[in-house]
């Protein structure tokens, strides 16, 4: 698994799970329960993770809406 994007916009994660979904990329979100457990104060954002082999079509779908992913200390993704 590889982490594409943190979030903790409820909408985005919910729109994103059907749009891979729908592209047959299987995406989880961590730290949702953590996320909760805080009480929504935005501390901890929420990972959506997907498979290796999905993350270049998931990374191309938040390319075409304008959503920037995540990025390591260099730039380049994780």
């Amino acid at each position: 698994m590889r982490e594409l994007l943190r979030s903790n916009d409820a909408v985005l994660l919910s729109w994103l799970s059907a749009r891979f979904a729908a592209e047959g990329i299987r995406a989880h979100v961590f730290d949702t329960h953590a996320s909760i457990m805080e009480g929504s104060i935005s501390a901890i954002p929420r990972r959506v993770m997907v498979a290796e082999e999905d993350f270049l079509r998931a990374e191309r779908i938040l390319d075409e809406k304008g959503i920037v992913p995540v990025r390591n200390e260099e730039g380049g993704l994780p």
